[in-house]
């Protein structure tokens, strides 16, 4: 009998259109291979998350701006009739978490959803308020200054040195046509200015981040599934051990591993928001200090939150679904040692460094992100579909298109620029 109620079925939300989201599969199938029925937009009939065997539903994925809160509820309210009964709501990527928190007074009849204080999500999510928010904590975080001038990124890349990390402070909001990333290493104060002088198509501010070194065991992270009022319910710590691309990219293989600084630092943080819900941590390890600094906040599962799972089965996702339906959550058995492998980042980041990888997965017990002998599908799908992107991309790199002719325009100096002219300084926020 399966320890969640299977009368209450589950909806996944996302916002941010991605096909190869590994995160929306393992909690489809958590849910799914314990009885509930679950549902989720997806990109295509034939694409991964929708040929899993254990999808019960698929729905079209949803073209509304993560912005138009308005749009969202209409969609919500109307999958929310098409599934006939109220659903764990589950949000799968910032935007949509964002947005079901602004929502959630308006939603509550038709889901089911965790009852988050006033702006704890936001909080958390957005990378400026988190610098703020650490330094109140006492939390270790890098060195962040948030440049409101050309000059103010000449005098912030001056203080913190190269290379250094740029970052949108709220990145949900990149369009996806901008051709900008949520973080970047820039090597140079050129790059930077150039990065600073995208900010009105990237819509949030830009932070700019001392870099820590890196290193073999630099990078940690953290998943837990939290009560009302911030109560730890399912947590678990874990290490990066490879990372695609190699140095700054995602999780390609990462191992549960016991933390306790991490562990704490992550339920100070949830306790003081009083946060209810999933949580999905970075952290850097300071090697000079020994400190582990606070990265990156997502108020959702991580992709790889899989890796958690006790012999039971039980994983954030599933503790969630628990909670929501007021069932207890049973006390968690950690298997230190278990490793996640997604498999598309995986196979290039082992080829990267073949000795390292043998290491990190010699003896093992693996948990994968696409496949699993009770549900291929998903996998073959996705090897099909990376297989025909790697194939477009090096066809655009051999055969670029011509580059648009640009037309020049007239430059106004912001109002901005002319104070901080006036003024003789560079201005430049710093948390």
């Amino acid at each position: 009998m399966s320890p969640l109620d299977t009368r209450v079925p589950a909806l996944l939300l996302r916002l941010d259109r991605n096909p190869f989201h590994h995160g929306s599969l393992g909690a489809v199938r958590s849910l799914g291979r314990a009885g509930v029925a679950v549902h989720a937009f997806t990109e295509s009939p034939g694409g991964p998350l929708a040929r899993s065997r254990f999808l019960h539903r698929a729905h079209p994925f949803p073209a509304v701006p993560a912005a138009d809160t308005a749009a969202v509820e209409q969609l919500l309210l109307r999958t929310a009739d098409r599934i006939g009964r109220p659903a764990v709501l589950l949000p799968m990527d910032d935007a949509g978490a964002l947005a079901v928190a602004a929502l959630a007074d308006r939603l509550r009849e038709a889901y089911l959803l965790p009852r988050l204080p006033p702006g704890a999500a936001e909080q958390a999510a957005d990378k400026a308020r988190l610098a703020r928010l650490c330094r109140e904590l006492g939390l270790a975080h890098p060195r962040t200054l948030v440049p409101d001038s050309q000059e103010a990124v000449t005098a912030a890349v001056r203080e913190l040195g190269l290379p250094l990390i740029g970052k949108w402070s709220r990145p949900w909001l990149l369009p996806k046509d901008s051709g900008l990333r949520s973080a970047v290493v820039l090597t140079s104060a050129d790059q930077a200015r150039r990065l600073y002088g995208a900010s009105a198509r990237a819509g949030s501010r830009l932070l700019l981040q001392r870099r820590l070194p890196g290193g073999r065991d630099a990078d940690w992270f953290f998943h837990g599934c939290f009560g009302a009022g911030g109560t730890p319910l399912y947590t678990g710590t874990g290490r990066k051990e490879l990372a695609w691309p190699v140095r700054a990219g995602a999780t390609a293989v990462g191992s549960w591993r016991e933390n306790p600084q991490v562990a704490e630092a992550a339920r100070r943080l949830a306790a003081h928001l009083g946060y209810h819900g999933i949580l999905d941590l970075d952290f850097r390890r300071d090697a000079r200090t020994g400190a582990y600094h606070l990265l990156d906040v997502n108020p959702r599962p991580g992709a790889q939150f899989r890796l958690f799972t006790d012999p039971s089965g039980l994983d954030v996702v599933r503790a969630l679904h628990l909670d929501l339906t007021g069932r207890p959550v049973p006390a968690a058995r950690p298997v230190p040692g278990r490793t996640f492998v997604a498999e598309h980042y995986g196979v290039p980041a082992v080829l990267s460094a073949p000795s390292r990888g043998a290491a990190v997965l010699r003896g093992r017990r693996l948990e994968t992100a696409w496949f699993a002998a009770d549900d291929p599908a998903p996998f073959a799908a996705m090897a099909g579909g990376w297989t025909a992107r790697a194939a477009r991309k090096g066809w655009d790199r051999l055969f670029p298109a011509p580059a648009p002719r640009r037309v020049p325009q007239a430059l106004t100096p912001s109002p901005q620029r002319n104070r901080a002219r006036e003024s003789g300084e560079p201005r430049c926020t710093t948390w």
